[in-house]
Order: structure tokens, then C-alpha cells, then sequence
């Protein structure tokens, strides 16, 4: 658990990042893409398999332009939580080596 808390200069705990709710988001999203390309082909007349490999086709740049804001977010606190572990590693290198 100590290893998803950053530490700031002060040794009070940093914020933890919020990546998991973000992550959902985006997870959910694409799947409800997914699916609902898949039904409308399926509604259209389109057969299952090919309704299923061409909605699966059509979702991928559908949801990359949908999904844009969530990707970004979701980029930004993967961004920081590997800044906060890589500051909080470079901390314990530098209390282990007697350096403070």
C-alpha cells in the first residue's frame, strides 16, 4: 500500500491518482461502441458473423474519435502516477544511499 502513495518534499502523502475510474469509463465505452454498431448492422440485415467482424471493424475509429476526452484523462493519470512512483522511487534510492 505504501507503494501507491507518493510522498511531496514535506513527507506529507501526495494524492492518489485516480486512473481506475477513467479506465472503466473508456472500457465501458468501447464495449457499448461495440456493441451497438454490432446491433445496428445486426438490425439492418446484415448476417451475425460478418454484422459481428464489421461492426467490430467499424468500432475501432468510431470509438478512437468518441472516446478522445477519456483516452486523454485516462493518459494524464497513467502520466502522473509513473511521475509519482519514479519521484518516490528516486526518494528511497536517495534515504537508502544516506543522502538527504
Amino acid at each position: 500500500m505504501a507503494e501507491q502513495q507518493a510522498t511531496t518534499n514535506a513527507g506529507a502523502p501526495a494524492a492518489p491518482q485516480k486512473v481506475l475510474p477513467w479506465l472503466v469509463i473508456y472500457v465501458v465505452g468501447r464495449l457499448a461502441i461495440t456493441a451497438a454498431l454490432v446491433l445496428i448492422l445486426w438490425t439492418v440485415g446484415l448476417g451475425s458473423f460478418p454484422g459481428l467482424l464489421f461492426g467490430l471493424l467499424l468500432s475501432m475509429p468510431v470509438a478512437y474519435l468518441l472516446l478522445r476526452p477519456s483516452r486523454d484523462r485516462l493518459t494524464a493519470a497513467l502520466l502522473a502516477r509513473s511521475d509519482a512512483r519514479r519521484a518516490a522511487k528516486a526518494d528511497l534510492r536517495s534515504r537508502l544511499s544516506g543522502g538527504q
